[in-house]
Order: structure tokens, then C-alpha cells, then sequence
């Protein structure tokens, strides 16, 4: 029992010197690398555990929180790329052999979203005016990181969608231009992250509104000795401390004002003006020239809507300054009023630009305006008349609806009503303008005479009185001379038949007379000469009939009218043809029929007591033609369908023999008929058959009758 307790007082004294001498293990710290509070997504961290004097020491470490991704011995681990559930508080404690440390105080880990850049304007206006731009003139266009100061920070930047070369914070731009303007925005990196990229903040460069020049009052043309006040006007540009510049030189107030006046303006002030603004290092690009127009006394100018005024109507004059406008309005606005006046009297107050009258008299106006009055020369006088109710009326004699090239007419003006003397005055729109007298006789026409006709009466005892214009009477001048057509029938002569010719112009009741005539041929001038026809001169009648023609002959016409007479060209000849085999001339066909075969020669032989012949042909399409192949007194023929027709001869001296048809068959497999291609006299004999081109005669032929 005492050994015991002496045993424990030894132990109890052993322990509390060895306690009295032993240090507390040190309290750790925990650090992170990098060190920030504030990490962003995908950044890497290391979370440390430090024993400040354990260093050497074999140290066993423990974590909180559990949730770590090393073994939790380590007195240190790497989060390669952190999140959001990595945040929170970090402790540890070491131990070494079986002693333990206390635990570190907490470090909090914050782990968000990189945040969003912000780009910003210096100057703090996103509208920059460029132009001439000094040095100094500048705009920083600015990325700003909230919650990010401090950290080491790399920038990328974009205008629109193009990259910029600069990777601070800030973009400097020391001499703006137009190019320069658009959209920008930024994003940063720090470390391996980056944050999301800025909104977009616009930068519009504009060029400063182009000034305009304006003159007040706000005419164009002013003159000697008005004024005029010269005015430069910047749109936009109100508030602002501008400085002005002009051109021209020639001013009459310093350099720097926005307008200046001229109080008497002379001619030497003319000319063009333009100006622009200034202000620090802006220019603004030149206006637009404006020209001041300085002249000397202007003349007033009066007009007439009409020259006579309408039986109880009125005739509105108006009276204008160049050069304003004759309206009203226009004349408000360039400072015009009106000063009227009648036969040298004045007539009106001062008006605008328009007055009404309804009493005839020679009318005169100026215009005036400023104050005291500025007066412009006297207008030229107008003469306006009254209208009388006497009507004119234009009539042609001979009244011809178409007067043909050298036909005589006569244009006559008359009035109506009353024993009035008159003056008379034309208008047409013709070539030749008629005289201002009663009538006009045109003794000669041409087309130069053609057209519209009206005339006017102007009384001699009043001359400020007159009728109205007439009703225009249109006159037609034909420069084509006319041919009248003609007509003979029968065209075969049959016994004891009259012949009717008929000539046709182309105004049938237009005072025509009618000149008939034979056909004489004449071989020497290939044509024919013509003799008129008994009684033939001057017929009312457009026909005329022929009594006892027994052989072939050819007839014309032609017309006239008017005094001196006027003559038409002569009609186409026509022709009566006869069968008559007992004329002085005869004709004889060979082969002897009427019907040919194509390409079959045919030969027509003029016979008679004459030296010269000629053999004609009236075409189916009436045309009239002399044969191409003549052989003395023969004309020979290849046959086509063309050469179908009627035939007859002319002599030298103006004989006719008998007329002949003959008829080419176009059809070269039918058959024809083989008969006389003279008619045969009562009683006698003919032979008739019918033949193929293939065969000359055949006895199978119907014949009718």
C-alpha cells in the first residue's frame, strides 16, 4: 500500500514536468493560389493548408468540407476548373504522430459566373462630329469589368464583326473619322477563362449638317438701292458656339457673324455668297452657293387674257415684275403691289396683280414696293376692246369644199347690221397671211393658201370697238391637179348602138363643165393626139352620147370651172371596140381562133393602105399596153395567160381596124375550142372543133348555142 501510493506521486510529478516543458501544436492557415476571393467558372484554384513552423515535419491533413476531389492527407489540391458547387467555406487541421492541431479559421471560396463586360464612351456622347479633326480631337472607347479591378485582365475587341488588334482596356482613337463609327463591344480573359462578350454600344460618326445661305427678304433679284440682309444658317447646329467664315470677301461686318446686311445695295454687291461654321477643331464643309441678283429699275409687265372684251363679260389683266410669277401669291411674297392706269389716268387702287375690266381703252401698270415706295418703270400698254353684237362671216367664192393649184378664190369677210364703217382684221394659220381688207383674192392658189379663215371688224369711228372673231372657214388647196375617170358603154359595138361616155370627177357638183374628145393616134410619139368631138365643148352634162359608130375608136375627157376657166388633166383613154371587118384597117390572127394554148405562137398582122402600124392590147386588168414584138406590120406573140385581152391596129394615120379577142387556156390538159376569131356573117358556113395541146383536132366536141 505504500509503495503503491508512492509509486503514483512519482508519476503524477514525472507527468507534470514533462507537461510543463512540451509547445501547442501551431494553428494552420488556409490560403488559396491564386489569390483572389472572387474566382470565375473554369478557373483553376489550388486550396493550400499551411502550419506556419511545421515546415520538415511529417504532417497528416484533414479537410472540411468532405467534398474534396484529393486524397485527404494532402495539405493541398487543385480544382482544374471550378464551378459554382465548389464555393464555400475551407478549414483544415494537421496532425502529427498521434497530436492533432486545432482547426484553421475558414476561407471562403466564391465561385460565379464571369461577369459581363461593359464598353463606354469618353467623350460620354456617342454622336462625334468629324470633318477637319486636329491633334488632341480624341474618343477612348473604354471595357469596364465590374467586380473585376485588380485582376490581370487581357481584352479582345470587335467593331461590328471584325476584330480589332488591341488588347488593353481601352481603344483610343485620336483622329475620328466616318469610318470609325459603329458597333463595339469586348470581352475579357483572365487566366484561361473568358467572360461573355459586352452588349453592343455605337459609336456614329456624322459629318456636321452642310450650312445653307439665306437672304432675307427672300428674293433672288433685288434692286438698287434696297436692302438685303445676307443670312448662314447651320441645321442642328442651334446652341452651338459657331464662328462663321465667308466668301466673297467683300463684306461689310467682321468674319465671324452669321449674317450681315446691306442697307443700300448697288450692282457691285452681286454675285454668289456661301459660308461656313467652326467651332474648336470642326470645320463644316462650304453651303451651297445662293446668288444675289442686283439690278437696275425693272419695267412692269402687263398681259391680257384677252385683247376685247365679251358683250357683258370683263377681260382680266395682269400685271408682273420679273422676275416673279403673275400670281397673286407670288407677288405677296416679292413684295409687289400694283399701280393701274387707262389712257395715261390712273384707273385703280393699288391691288395685286390682277384687275377685271370690262371698258375698252389703252391699260398701263407699274409695280412698287418698300417703304417709302419703290417704284419699277412703266409696263407697255395693251389695248383692249369692247365687242360689238355685229357678226362677221367668212365666205369663199366660187364655195369649193377643194380648190385645186392655180384655181382663183376669193376669202370675204362680211358684217352684218347697221350703215358701220369698218377696218378689217384676218387671221389664219396659212402661209401666206391675207390682207387686212374686205376680201382677198387669191388668183392663183397653192397649198401655201391652204387653211383656217377668220376675220374681225374694228369700227372707224370708235376703235375700241370691234366684233367678234368670225367662225373659222377652212379652204383646201390641192397641189395634185385632178383627172376625171371615164366610161364608154357598150365597150363592143353591136348594129345600129349608140355609144355613152360618162366622165366622173371627184367633187361631181363642184361647178364643173365637161370637154369631150376622139382618140387620134399618133405613131410618132407613141401616144395619141385628141380632137374634140362635135359639140363637145363645155357640156353641163357630165355624158355625152355618140350616134352611128360603126368601127373601133378610142375617146377622153377632161373638165373645167371657174373664171378664168380651170382645166382637169384628160381622163385615161377608153375604148369602143368593133367587129366590123370593113373598116379601112383590118386585122387578121394566125392561127385563126379565138382560143390559144399556152406558149403557142400567134402572130397579129395589121393590114391596109398605111406604111405604119401599131398593134394594142386592153388587158383583163384594164390596163392599156402596145405589142413588144412588132415585125413591120406583125406582132408576134408566145402566148402566156397575160396575153389574154382585146386586140385591135392603129395606122400611122390615125385609122382603127376591127377589134379581136383572144383568151390563152391556163389550163394545159383541157381542151379548147377552134373557132373564127372574126364573127361570121349571117348564112354562112364555119367550121368549129375542139382540140388538145396533144392532139390537134378531135371530133368529140359539144357545142350549145
Amino acid at each position: 500500500m505504500g509503495h503503491s501510493l508512492l509509486y503514483m506521486m512519482g508519476f503524477f510529478l514525472l507527468s507534470t514536468v514533462i507537461c510543463g516543458n512540451a509547445k501547442a501544436p501551431p494553428k494552420p492557415t488556409v490560403t488559396l493560389q491564386p489569390s483572389w476571393t472572387q474566382i470565375y467558372s473554369g478557373e483553376t484554384v489550388t486550396v493550400r493548408c499551411e502550419i506556419q513552423g511545421g515546415e520538415g515535419a511529417q504532417w497528416t491533413y484533414e479537410w472540411r468540407p468532405a467534398k474534396l476531389n484529393t486524397p485527404p492527407t494532402s495539405n493541398e489540391y487543385r480544382i482544374n476548373s471550378t464551378t459554382e458547387s465548389d464555393s464555400g467555406g475551407y478549414s483544415c487541421r494537421g496532425r502529427r504522430d498521434s497530436s492533432w492541431t486545432k482547426w484553421s479559421d475558414i476561407t471562403s471560396l466564391k465561385v460565379t459566373a464571369p461577369p459581363k463586360p461593359t464598353v463606354t464612351l469618353q467623350p460620354s456622347w456617342t454622336q462625334i462630329y468629324s470633318g477637319v479633326i486636329y491633334s488632341g480631337e480624341t474618343v477612348t472607347v473604354r471595357c469596364e469589368i465590374q467586380g473585376g479591378e485588380g485582376a490581370q485582365w487581357t481584352y479582345e475587341w470587335r467593331r461590328g464583326r471584325v476584330n480589332i488588334r488591341q488588347s488593353s482596356n481601352e481603344y483610343r482613337i485620336i483622329r475620328v473619322t466616318e469610318s470609325d463609327g459603329g458597333g463595339y463591344s469586348c470581352r475579357g480573359r483572365r487566366s484561361s477563362s473568358w467572360t461573355k462578350w459586352s452588349d453592343i454600344t455605337t459609336l456614329r460618326v456624322t459629318v456636321p449638317s452642310k450650312p445653307t445661305v439665306t437672304l432675307q427678304p427672300s428674293w433672288t433679284q433685288i434692286y438698287s438701292g434696297e436692302t438685303v440682309t445676307v443670312r448662314c444658317e447651320i441645321q442642328g447646329g442651334e446652341g452651338a458656339q459657331w464662328t462663321y467664315e465667308w466668301r466673297p470677301a467683300k463684306l461689310n461686318t467682321p468674319p465671324t457673324s452669321s449674317e450681315f446686311k446691306i442697307i443700300t445695295v448697288t450692282e457691285s454687291d452681286g454675285g454668289g455668297y456661301i459660308c461656313r461654321g467652326t467651332k474648336t477643331y470642326l470645320l463644316t464643309e462650304w453651303s451651297d452657293t445662293i446668288t444675289l441678283t442686283v439690278s437696275s429699275k425693272p419695267k412692269a409687265e402687263l398681259r391680257a387674257d384677252n385683247t376685247a372684251v365679251p358683250v357683258g363679260g370683263s377681260v382680266t389683266l395682269t400685271c408682273s415684275v420679273n422676275p416673279s410669277s403673275s400670281s397673286s401669291s407670288s407677288s405677296s411674297s416679292s413684295g409687289w403691289k400694283y399701280y393701274w392706269y387707262r389712257d395715261g389716268k390712273s384707273y385703280e387702287p393699288v391691288t395685286n396683280g390682277q384687275i377685271s375690266v370690262s371698258e375698252g381703252g389703252l391699260y398701263s401698270c407699274r409695280g412698287g414696293r418698300g417703304e417709302p415706295v419703290y417704284y419699277t418703270e412703266d409696263s407697255d400698254s395693251v389695248r383692249i376692246d369692247t365687242t360689238v353684237s355685229n357678226r362677221p362671216v367668212v365666205t369663199l367664192y366660187p364655195n369649193w369644199s377643194e380648190i385645186y393649184r392655180g384655181e382663183t378664190i376669193t376669202v370675204r369677210c362680211e358684217i352684218h347690221g347697221g350703215d358701220t364703217e369698218w377696218d378689217y382684221e384676218w387671221e389664219t394659220n396659212s402661209m401666206i397671211k391675207a390682207p387686212n381688207q374686205t376680201e382677198y383674192r387669191i388668183r392663183s392658189a397653192s397649198s401655201s393658201n391652204s387653211g383656217n379663215y377668220r376675220c374681225k371688224g374694228r369700227m372707224k369711228s370708235s376703235q375700241h370697238k370691234t366684233t367678234e372673231w368670225s367662225d373659222s372657214v377652212t379652204l383646201t388647196v390641192s397641189d395634185n391637179k385632178p383627172r376625171p375617170v371615164l366610161t364608154v358603154s357598150p365597150s363592143w359595138l353591136s348594129p345600129g348602138a349608140s355609144v355613152t361616155l360618162n366622165c366622173q370627177v371627184e367633187h361631181p357638183s363642184a361647178g364643173w363643165s365637161f370637154y369631150w374628145y376622139k382618140a387620134v393616134p399618133d405613131l410618132s410619139e407613141k401616144s395619141s393626139s385628141y380632137e374634140l368631138l362635135p359639140d363637145g365643148s363645155g357640156t353641163a352634162q357630165d355624158s355625152y352620147i355618140i350616134h352611128g359608130q360603126t368601127h373601133t375608136a378610142g375617146y377622153v375627157c377632161r373638165a373645167g370651172r371657174g373664171d378664168p376657166e380651170y382645166h382637169t388633166d384628160h381622163s385615161q383613154p377608153e375604148f369602143v371596140w368593133s367587129a366590123d371587118v370593113h373598116s379601112a384597117a383590118s386585122l387578121t390572127v394566125s392561127p385563126d381562133r379565138v382560143q390559144h394554148f399556152t406558149s403557142d405562137s400567134v402572130s397579129l398582122t395589121c393590114e391596109g393602105n398605111f406604111t405604119e402600124w401599131r398593134v394594142r392590147k386592153f388587158s383583163e386588168d384594164g390596163r392599156l399596153s402596145d405589142c413588144r414584138r412588132m415585125t413591120g406590120s406583125t406582132c408576134n406573140i408566145n402566148t402566156s395567160e397575160s396575153d389574154t385581152g382585146v386586140y385591135w391596129c392603129e395606122s400611122g394615120s390615125g385609122e382603127f381596124s376591127s377589134a379581136v379577142n383572144i383568151t390563152v387556156q391556163n389550163d394545159g390538159n383541157g381542151p379548147i375550142l377552134v373557132s373564127p376569131v372574126h364573127p361570121v356573117t349571117e348564112g354562112a358556113s364555119v367550121s368549129l372543133s375542139c382540140s388538145l395541146k396533144t392532139q390537134k383536132y378531135f371530133p368529140m366536141c359539144f357545142l350549145s348555142q
